[in-house]
């Protein structure tokens, strides 16, 4: 007969050895992942559904037609009509914001010459309207 009893060691739950290999996984995770920058992925970016339907609370208004022909405030314009005008508007205010209307067939220097043009007068609020 055993004059005392043989008492049990309560379980303990060794935390730090778990909290090393939880670390060395992540690590390891994180070292063998491949990363791929946005501008290696193929990505076609959606047409813009909601363009055009905010308020445009500018009071100038440039538009590009098919051919390159332009209008300010729809009246017939030429390039260096189109300087003074900007100009003369930049003069009253330069936080107007201007909003550029092209046609989606217009040739791109035409519409480069309009943006440079509000840039060069000092009007750095433009916009181009989408459909």
């Amino acid at each position: 007969m055993a004059l005392y009893e043989k008492r049990r060691k309560k379980p303990e739950l060794m935390l730090v050895p778990l909290i090393d290999v939880l670390t060395m996984l992540i690590f390891f995770a994180f070292v063998t992942m491949q990363f791929k920058s946005g501008t290696t992925l193929n990505i076609t970016l959606p047409k813009v559904d909601t363009a055009g339907k905010n308020e445009f609370k500018g009071s100038v208004t440039i538009a590009i037609g098919k051919e390159g022909q332009m209008d300010f405030n729809g009246k017939p314009t030429t390039d260096d009509q189109l300087v003074a005008l900007l100009g003369e508007v930049r003069k009253l205010d330069r936080n107007i914001p201007v909003l550029i209307q092209a046609d989606e067939t217009t040739p791109l220097k035409r519409l480069a010459f309009v943006m440079d043009t509000c840039r060069k007068v000092g009007l750095n609020k433009f916009s181009l309207q989408a459909r």
